[in-house]
C-alpha cells in the first residue's frame, strides 16, 4: 500500500517537474537554469510545511509518503541541478555556475526553513 503512494504522488510530481520547467525556463532569456532552480525552491518549501506538518502532529506518515516521498521525489531534481550547474562551468559560464551553487543551496534550505515556520504557525 505504501508504494502505491509513492508511486502516485511521483506520477503528479515529475510532470509538474517538467510542466514548471519549461514555463519558467521559456520567460528568461538566461543560460541561468531558473526552471530547476524554482522547481527545487518550491518542492523544499512544500516539504518543509509537511515536515513541520508531521512534527506537530497535522500530517499523517501516508500524505508524508504521498506528498513527502513521491511528490516532492519526483518534482525536485538534484541531478539536473548538479548537470546543469556542471554544463553552465564547463560551456565558461562559471560565474552563472557559482551563483547557480550557492543560491540554490541558499534558496532551499530557506524554504524549507520558511515551510516548517508556516506550518507551525498554522496548526502549531
Amino acid at each position: 500500500m505504501n508504494w502505491l503512494l509513492v508511486v502516485a504522488g511521483a506520477a503528479v510530481g515529475a510532470p509538474l517537474r517538467y510542466l514548471t520547467d519549461r514555463l519558467v525556463q521559456s520567460r528568461h532569456d538566461s543560460v541561468f537554469p531558473w526552471g530547476t532552480f524554482t522547481v527545487n525552491a518550491i518542492g523544499s518549501w512544500i516539504l518543509g510545511m509537511l515536515s513541520g506538518a508531521v512534527a506537530v502532529g497535522a500530517a499523517s506518515s501516508h500524505v508524508q509518503l504521498l506528498l513527502g516521498t513521491g511528490l516532492c521525489g519526483a518534482l525536485t531534481t538534484y541531478s539536473t541541478f548538479s548537470y546543469e550547474t556542471l554544463r553552465l562551468a564547463v560551456d565558461g559560464a562559471r560565474l552563472y555556475a557559482v551563483a547557480n551553487a550557492v543560491a540554490s543551496v541558499a534558496a532551499g534550505l530557506g524554504a524549507a526553513f520558511a515551510g516548517v515556520l508556516c506550518a507551525r504557525a498554522l496548526w502549531g
